[in-house]
């Protein structure tokens, strides 16, 4: 990890940062002095206690958006990219990969967290997940599809009977917005009772059967979710940064 660090007089001169009183501005240096290779402080009460900081102070820079909290504990300054450039024979990535993970960077080089809006059912097929989530998602969904081909393949034409188990996990993956137990009980006791027949033939596909069930019956998918960057014109020195 590199020891030296750096500060864009873009950020540390701007209003947004002098306007703080001196108490805040200290446990920045501070916070970015200790912070590793991608801005991550995993102590920051530790140094507020060392430099005789104040709960207003670390308060005051997550409202004006200098750093950023994580439920973890760990904090994240927000304009690293801009204040550091280290070369990569001495970079170290930071260990905390959940947190970054929640990060994106943003068209002025800095970090924002993700943000989350709610899907209709009709748009999951066309809605569009931050890329690397994308497409690590789609990659094990083909994964998924070309198993499941080849245990069809492997498979005897006829119909085998599903158990309980195998009904509630259908329905937990589908992400059905219904009591699974109580729905998987009520699909199996019917047609245990009918010999799994369906009008006067035996039944084919016990998943497209359980499908029209919740199609009757209104039974919608959980809403599903998706990233998409954080409005950073709110950012308090937009005006220095957009300048880089």
């Amino acid at each position: 990890m590199a020891n030296r660090r750096m500060f864009a007089k873009t950020i540390i001169d701007s209003d947004a940062f002098l306007d703080m009183p001196p108490s805040t501005q200290v446990l920045y240096f501070h916070l970015a002095m200790r912070a590793d290779d991608d801005g991550f402080i995993n102590n920051p009460k530790t140094i507020m206690r060392i430099v005789g900081a104040k709960d207003d102070d670390i308060k005051l820079l997550i409202a004006k958006k200098f750093i950023i909290p994580f439920d973890s504990s760990v904090v994240v300054i927000k304009h690293w990219r801009i204040h550091n450039y280290i070369q990569k024979d001495r970079y170290t990535e930071t260990k905390y990969i959940e947190e970054k993970n929640q990060l994106i960077i943003n068209k002025k080089n800095g970090y924002s967290l993700k943000q989350i809006r709610l899907l209709d059912d009709e748009n999951d097929n066309v809605y569009i997940l931050d890329t690397q989530v994308r497409l690590g998602k789609d990659r094990l969904e083909l994964d998924k599809d070309r198993l499941e081909l080849e245990r069809d393949k492997n498979k005897a034409t006829r119909f085998i009977t599903p158990t309980i188990d195998e009904i509630k996990t259908f329905l937990n993956e589908q992400e059905y917005e219904t009591d699974t137990d109580r729905y998987a009980n009520r699909f199996y006791n019917f047609y245990e009772s009918k010999g799994w027949e369906v009008g006067k033939g035996k039944m084919k596909d016990w998943k497209a059967a359980i499908r029209g069930w919740l199609s009757r019956d209104n039974i919608s998918k959980i809403e599903k979710k998706e990233t998409i960057e954080e409005d950073d014109t709110l950012d308090p020195i937009w005006e220095e940064i957009k300048k880089l």
